[in-house]
């Protein structure tokens, strides 16, 4: 017997709005074969489609802004009780991902590994995650979040962000295989000057795509890489890269047929 996928993401805050759930759910739905379970934890929950299992999202006892970023997650490593009587193994996705590829082999890799893990392609080979991707088993790493709210100033002060805590703490970490997860600052945009002339690409091995900071998907699909300071424009520059708003546009095409029938 075939067992259920599980999918979870969170949604807090205006930086996302609904309408970047709901194509996270059609993509992962084109993307997934047999049944699947899609869960949302959130502090807004209006707008989101009806398929979606929305939660409240948990808040962290941590002080500003650290609270609102993505420490936050933390709370996905506490047991069940904490987590709606959430239980088993569970394929975490940022919000601002894209998926391209299928998602069944991110169930099926390692599967008596506890915690796997996009690499952080911003510091390859140094043994810290992108947590815009994992897989975790809820409640066994626990330990992370107890620490983390134990010893908040020590942790707060070492660490910049979530992920590089998590990858220097948890006991095991993993990685899934190279290809299929990729940042689109670095696999997609062409080098200086290219990047004036070619249109971003699509990585055809990739299965994910991770937009961690600038540009978000929105911004990239319409050639916009934001920046505060005008003389970063001399390089952070991007073509619309249309290949997003085709990708986005399949997904919820099929969604809808399947509706339909």
């Amino acid at each position: 017997m075939n067992l259920v996928k599980q999918i979870i993401c969170m949604k807090w805050g205006t930086l996302y709005g609904a309408e970047y759930v709901n194509r996270l759910y059609a993509m992962a739905n084109k993307h997934i074969s047999g049944e699947f379970r899609f869960v949302c934890l959130t502090d807004n929950s209006n707008g989101l489609d009806e398929k979606i299992e929305c939660y409240d999202c948990p808040t962290i006892n941590l002080p500003m802004p650290q609270a609102k970023q993505g420490w936050r997650k933390l709370t996905l490593y506490r047991n069940s009780k904490h987590l709606f009587g959430l239980k088993g193994t569970w394929l975490y996705l940022d919000l601002d991902v894209v998926i391209n590829g299928s998602l069944d082999p991110f169930f099926d890799y390692k599967k008596d590994k506890n915690f796997i893990v996009m690499q952080n392609w911003t510091q390859p080979g140094k043994g810290i995650g992108n947590t815009s991707v994992y897989r975790f088993n809820i409640g066994t790493d626990e330990y992370l979040f107890d620490n983390l709210i134990q010893n908040q100033d020590e942790i707060l002060s070492k660490y910049r962000n979530s992920q590089t805590y998590i990858s220097k703490n948890v006991k095991s970490i993993n990685f899934w295989p190279d290809e299929w997860c990729v940042l689109f600052k670095t696999h997609c945009v062409p080098k200086w000057p290219l990047r004036f002339f070619v249109e971003p690409y699509l990585p055809q091995k990739s299965r994910v795509i991770a937009f961690p900071g600038d540009p978000n998907p929105h911004d990239a699909v319409q050639g916009i890489w934001p920046v505060k300071k005008p003389y970063k424009k001399l390089y952070k520059y991007i073509k619309p890269a249309t290949w997003i708003q085709t990708i986005w546009d399949n997904a919820e095409k099929e969604l809808k047929n399947v509706g339909t029938n």
